[in-house]
């Protein structure tokens, strides 16, 4: 799809490249493992982390979110419109939400006003943003009030970002705006549905903003029905979590305010997610009740749910960030649906008729988070040789438009690995679902008789899900002769509830032991050098590479090198650390505090470094509200009292995720330079970070040269 080019990089628009009368490519030469010439840099990689998300449409108008690395991680909004794209908000404007600490979707249009509502990351004030702010002659205007101008109800003034907003919809008669309003007063979170007028006033008073729904300590889609004469949201309590169990209420609305919700869908043991209106009296809703995540039909007057299309399939995903929906209603009455078991592409079903059309689409994968306005849908797709790529379909002919790329200019193809989907054998026989990404380059070769060194990578979340698309990360490696594996381990989305749940109380456990399996499958088929297997992971995918080389190694070490982004470290006071929305997560993943203290030691991995540990490399943000760098640097205390080589690097200005173009590229060349003093390679371009403690060579294992 990219051809070659002199520096190894193509683009969309490279001519295709003769396939005639070409003489035999010459056997690359033989180089070792992780020392392979690569074109992919780290500051490439970097740039390559533009982030799109939350795609819109308003007639033919189509808008998303864009985070920028090389803007410092700042999230703007754009519209492509008439063949133009716009960037609506300039700097030092940020879209960016800070409701459960994730966010989500943090703008709004604003057709009848030309503009576009939005949270600004910094105050977490919603403003209004005309035509004029993106050219810099207007400012955007506040609808919020400042939280540090407003009384606290516990005396004084509210703290910075103390009032946030996220999920947005406009009021039947659009002129508010509904959505999910999180509150932090000292330590007390509330949450409720509030709407707030789009004439501004209630940027000086906190009084002008309307309560419409309470009582619950989480909402979630806010949703009124066409005639305006219905509200339908979702909503739940600690100790779930939005996959665990929701509930759908709808209440009637009355001079502008809703009545007393009534329960529709959902229990304890049911997430029911996204409600659509498919008319003023039934809606649309995914629910899973089954085990899988399947769209059905309800009716407000007591009706059966009809299921549209029950298949062991996700038709949605687990609710992280607010305000993506995973299917979007067609101006003729059919859905576009987002589906699949382990991935999802974009398709067309029809309610009347039960029929579900793939569409056929230069993008295999799509996410769960879908737009339409009448025959058209905007997504964001990619695919193997694709980055992630705001999509705009023609639901009628199925053609499709290409609108923004996160990445413009990607590697030739010979310089991407394929994306193997396989199915590891876990322990007891488990199923274990993963995909390989093998060494791969046009310039070298490993030596004869040498294997490569592997690493698995473990998806945070615990309940996230990784697919089989392209990613320049992964490439950064594997153009190097270092192999990845990529481990949807037992707790992991898109397998179904089941799946899902196989962390209940298993936390540190199942997603432990599936990482080692990934990697012991490797090592026996022969692919992977059983001696230089390495682990790396993010947030929950840290805790599990953490745990994968501190606790239950008396089953024996597998890995000889870890890394960890951020990872959970200990877990004894993550609940009275950690934000509100993921306080009581681990009341399901390892079981409630107190009465399970002994459980919550024996896994954590401070206190189970050893003198055996392998090297470890830290990266942490100091802005992590999620994880706080205290996690990080309990490890690197047990590793410098033992006498472990290791790495803590502390990244400033950095949350939960690192934003800023240099984090990503220090970050990354950091750990190609830890897994060479470990495994024993030399990456050439890199430099070497330094470690502390004892000495890295001790766990190397070198490979033929």
């Amino acid at each position: 799809m990219f051809p070659m080019t002199d520096s190894g990089y193509g683009t969309a628009d490279s001519p295709p490249a003769e396939t005639t009368d070409l003489p035999e490519a010459p056997t690359p030469p033989a180089i070792p493992f992780g020392e392979w010439p690569s074109p992919i840099s780290a500051a490439a990689v970097a740039k390559g982390r533009r982030r799109l998300a939350f795609p819109a449409m308003t007639g033919s108008d189509t808008w998303w979110q864009e985070t920028r690395p090389e803007e410092g991680g700042r999230t703007t909004v754009v519209r492509a419109a008439g063949g133009t794209v716009t960037d609506l908000l300039p700097a030092p404007w940020n879209a960016r939400s800070r409701v459960h600490e994730y966010g989500g979707q943090a703008y709004l249009p604003v057709p009848a006003a030309n503009s576009i509502l939005f949270v600004n990351y910094q105050d977490q004030r919603l403003y209004l943003a005309g035509p004029q702010v993106a050219d810099g002659s207007e400012q955007p205007r506040p609808l919020t009030p400042d939280p540090a101008a407003t009384a606290s109800e516990s005396g004084g003034m509210l703290a910075a970002a103390a009032l946030r907003f996220a999920d947005f919809t406009l009021s039947p008669d659009g002129t508010e705006v509904w959505c999910v309003h999180e509150r932090h007063d000292q330590d007390k979170v509330s949450r409720a549905i509030v709407a707030i007028p789009l004439d501004g006033s209630a940027a000086e008073d906190l009084s002008a903003i309307r309560t419409l729904v309470t009582g619950s300590d989480f909402f979630a889609y806010p949703t009124p029905s066409p005639d305006g004469n219905q509200l339908a949201w979702i909503t739940w309590n600690h100790p779930h979590m939005p996959w665990d169990g929701t509930e759908l209420r709808v209440a009637p609305i009355e001079d502008g305010v809703p009545g007393k919700g009534r329960l529709l869908q959902g229990s304890l043991r049911e997430s029911v997610l996204a409600p659509t209106w498919r008319d003023n009296t039934s809606l649309y809703v995914v629910t899973d009740w089954t085990g899988w995540w399947n769209i059905y039909q309800l009716g407000l007057a007591g009706e059966p749910p009809l299921a549209l299309w029950p298949a062991d399939e996700e038709f949605g995903g687990p609710l992280w960030a607010l305000g993506g929906r995973p299917f979007a209603v067609l101006g003729d009455g059919r859905l576009a649906v987002v589906h699949g078991c382990g991935s999802a592409s974009l398709g067309i079903l029809d309610p009347e008729t039960f029929e579900l059309t793939e569409l056929s689409l230069p993008y295999p994968q799509f996410d769960y988070a879908v737009a339409a306005d009448g025959d058209t849908i905007a997504g964001i797709g990619s695919g193997p040789y694709a980055a992630r790529t705001v999509v705009r379909v023609d639901a009628v002919t199925g053609s499709s438009a290409a609108l923004r790329a996160e990445l413009t200019e990607l590697p030739a193809e010979a310089f991407l690995p394929a994306p193997q989907q396989v199915e590891l054998e876990g322990p007891y026989g488990r199923v274990v679902h993963a995909f390989i990404y093998p060494p791969t380059s046009p310039e070298a070769t490993g030596p004869a008789g040498a294997r490569p060194p592997y690493v698995v990578w473990v998806h945070g979340g615990p309940t996230g899900q990784v697919v089989g698309v392209f990613d320049l990360e992964k490439a950064f490696f594997t153009s190097r002769g270092i192999g990845v594996i990529d481990v949807n381990y037992g707790g992991s989305s898109g397998y179904g509830r089941l799946y899902r749940e196989r962390l209940r109380r298993q936390w540190g456990i199942v997603d432990v032991e599936d990482a080692k399996s990934a990697a012991t499958s490797m090592a026996e088929s022969g692919q992977a050098d059983p001696r230089r297997l390495a682990i790396r992971g993010g947030s929950a995918g840290g805790w599990t590479a953490l745990g994968a080389v501190t606790t239950g190694t008396a089953r024996g070490a597998v890995f000889s090198a870890a890394t960890s982004y951020f990872g959970v470290a200990d877990l004894r006071d993550f609940a009275a650390i950690t934000h509100d929305f993921e306080s009581r997560y681990l009341d399901g993943l390892i079981g409630p505090l107190p009465g399970f203290e002994v459980v919550y030691a024996e896994r954590a991995p401070v206190g189970h470094i050893t003198s055996r540990t392998c090297p470890i490399l830290l990266l942490q943000g100091l802005d992590d509200p999620v994880v706080p760098p205290s996690q990080s640097e309990a490890i690197a205390t047990d590793l410098e009292e033992h006498g472990i080589p290791y790495a803590y690097i502390a990244f400033e200005g950095e949350s939960h995720g690192f934003r800023k173009a240099e984090s990503i590229t220090t970050a990354l060349e950091a750990e190609l330079s830890f897994y060479g003093q470990v495994l024993g390679f030399s990456p050439p371009g890199i430099p070497q970070v330094r470690l502390t403690g004892g000495k890295p060579g001790k766990h190397a294992a070198k490979q033929a040269r």
